[in-house]
């Protein structure tokens, strides 16, 4: 025979000498298979009236050997199987629950398994302040909320409730709102704006009204126009005066004033010059007494004005001399300022010191005081200091709601002599002033309030991780509330190729299951921030719900890159940062998964040798092999046996291995 005829006859003997001793083994080892060794990798063995019985473990449904597949619990429905409220996932083998939106779970736990009782509480969000906005009210309802209007108030829209999710809704007043102003009248008494209620008008002191005095809220929430009108009292022409004539006139309406002057060769001997137009709609003062100068022609010398008049607020300048044309100058004392005619009275022929218009008013120290750019202060000094040196001293408090024991406190003081000071102060963001302003020379002080908005949370401590061919295990470290309130932390996924250009403000915080996940990444996990605790571990794509967001499971092939943001919240402005977290390039199957794998090819091609042996022994069971050759057989059917087992075995691996990584 040549050797190329003795290689072809090999793998045929091969195979004849397998058959046989398959067949002797029929005749040497007739014992039972051991049930046990066969049972799937989800099964366990069982002992039922004396045999032996592969049962698929619990979650899993099959025949307990060749396969045990996971069941899917959550199909039954959630409401069934976790109770209400909430929604089911299922798992490999097992399941667990999640409350729906509006609700928490009774143990505090994201997931939970009802075997201990657990159930989907309601969540009463009107527990947080100011949720509905100005002139509303929350009201919890089963899984949600309502705002309603308080009593007063109605919706624009008609709608008798609102959700202020994202919508700009206000309660607007009930009723025609304030009533139309009156030239020179007032309203009397209380009044409702509600339609149908009335308002009382009366005119000012000078005026009168012959007409109605009513106004009425209509059904449409309008005021009727009233038909009040105020006019004014007319006193007619002023009356005459004996040896006198009117100098100047201003009117015959209330407050009008007509002036008198004695005529040639008389003098003002008593009584008022002015007479003024009163509320009764008479002249008052008219008593002007003129005299001539030939009854007292000798005693001129002799005329005597006495002391003069005081006027409150003032100093007089004065030589004491109290005769005929003496004079007395005023001035105003310090913090008041001057406003009339001018600022000096004569004696006059009549023995009396001449009137003057001479009015000294009290001045602000501080007015038209104002807060710009958030940390700065102007106003403007009183007129009467104009031009004076003043020294302000300022103390500043500081503290914030969120941070108990943050505080920050500061003294110093402000020399000017501007007329408009302004002072910038270095406060802190996101806290709360109280601004102590004092002059200790004018025994004054005022207090005013300030608050700083919040800018971005401290940059993220992370430890950078750049990994391949695997996710890795990241832990969240907590950020210090420096600059605001920390509210949340979000771990967002981003494809590799998106790093350089992402922007941390800018980000929807879109879910898994947005329309634009593949292209432009996604949150994967939220946490608030009163339930982070420092260096807690995150694993990416474990396939849970953390917040609203879902943690899916990376895919293999792709590069990713992982950003932590940082969100802070408060008085109606946001603010975040960024870190980059971690690089994943080349995701691949682990080791274990490849090793797998190969093992599972193995263990296939076992199993098809095996059968073969099975179908073969049919043939052969009539012939006797030696003890040499069934103990060969033995030893092949012992392996093949075992590699059926280590088939169960890897097959579940892999799966397994697949859920870990994915």
């Amino acid at each position: 025979m040549s050797p190329g005829g003795g290689r072809a006859l090999g793998p045929l003997l091969l195979l004849l000498a397998l058959l046989r001793c398959a067949g002797r083994r029929t005749l040497v080892n007739r014992s039972v298979p051991d049930v046990c060794a066969t049972c799937h990798i989800h099964a366990t063995c069982h002992q039922i009236e004396g045999k032996s019985v592969c049962i698929c473990n619990y979650g899993f449904v099959g025949n307990g050997r060749t396969h045990c597949q996971d069941k899917d619990e959550c199909q039954i429905g959630a409401s069934k199987i976790c109770g209400n409220h909430t929604l089911c996932h299922n798992t490999h083998g097992s399941f667990y629950c999640v409350c729906l939106d509006g609700y928490r779970a009774s143990n505090n736990n994201k997931t939970f398994i009802p075997n201990d009782g657990t159930n989907c509480t309601d969540i009463d969000e009107c527990e947080e302040s100011g949720l509905c906005g100005r002139n509303a009210r929350c009201v919890n309802t089963e899984g949600s909320y309502e705002c309603h209007c308080n009593d007063g108030f109605k919706l624009e829209n008609g709608e008798l409730s609102f959700h202020p999710d994202g919508n700009i809704v206000s309660c607007k007043e009930i009723g025609c709102g304030s009533p139309p102003e009156m030239k020179h009248g007032y309203i009397v008494g209380n009044y409702s704006l509600l339609p149908g209620s009335v308002v009382h008008y009366e005119c000012e002191e000078g005026f009168h009204s012959n007409e109605g005095k009513f106004s009425y809220c209509t059904a449409n929430e309008t005021w009727e126009p009233a038909t009040l009108s105020c006019k004014g009292v007319d006193c007619g022409l002023p009356p005459s005066v004996l040896h006198a004539h009117p100098a100047s006139l201003s009117g015959t309406t209330y407050g009008s004033e007509v002036t008198y002057n004695c005529v040639h060769g008389y003098f003002i001997a008593s009584g008022n010059q002015t007479a003024v137009c009163n509320a009764e709609g008479q002249w008052d003062g008219t008593d002007l007494v003129c005299k001539g100068f030939a009854i007292l022609f000798f005693s001129i010398s002799e005329i005597d004005c006495g002391k003069p008049f005081l006027i409150p607020h003032t100093e007089m300048i004065w030589d004491n001399s109290t005769t005929l044309w003496s004079r007395v100058y005023y001035q105003c004392k310090e913090g008041y300022y001057f406003n009339g005619d001018k600022n000096f009275s004569e004696c006059r022929i009549d023995q009396s010191w001449e009137n003057i218009t001479y009015i000294c008013e009290e001045e602000e120290l501080f007015s038209n005081l104002s807060i710009f750019n958030e940390t700065c202060v102007k106003w403007r000094r009183k007129t009467g200091r104009l031009g004076v040196q003043e020294t302000y001293t300022f103390h500043v408090q500081g503290q914030r709601w969120y941070q108990k024991e943050f505080s920050h406190e500061m003294t110093f003081n402000l020399t000017t002599h501007k007329q408009a000071p302004e002072v910038c102060f270095d406060l802190q963001p996101g806290t709360n002033y109280s601004v102590n302003i004092s002059m200790v020379a004018l025994n004054f002080s005022l207090l005013i309030s300030m608050t700083t908005q919040i800018t971005d949370p401290p940059f993220p401590d992370v430890e950078f991780v750049a990994v391949k061919g695997s996710a890795p295990l990241l832990r969240l470290r907590k950020a210090e509330d420096r600059n605001g309130p920390i509210s949340l932390y979000q771990v967002i996924v981003l494809p590799l190729g998106l790093q350089s250009t992402f922007i941390c403000d800018s980000f929807a915080a879109a879910t898994f299951f947005g329309n634009t996940t593949d292209a432009k990444g996604y949150v994967a996990a939220e946490f608030r921030a009163k339930d982070v605790a420092d260096n807690m571990s995150i694993a990416l794509g474990d396939r849970h719900y953390y917040g609203k967001f879902y943690n899916a499971p990376l895919k293999l092939g792709e590069e990713y890159c992982v950003v932590l943001r940082i969100i802070s919240e408060w008085n109606k402005v946001r603010t975040q940062s960024c870190a980059v977290w971690a690089q994943i390039k080349n995701l691949s199957p682990t080791l274990q998964y490849m090793t797998a794998v190969g093992l599972g090819s193995v263990a296939a091609v076992c199993l098809i040798l095996f059968l073969s042996f099975s179908a073969a022994r049919s043939y052969l069971h009539s012939t006797v092999h030696s003890p040499p050759a069934a103990l060969t057989c033995e030893a092949v059917h012992l392996s093949a046996t075992m590699d059926v087992a280590q088939t169960g075995i890897i097959s579940s691996f892999i799966e397994t291995e697949n859920v870990s990584l994915l």
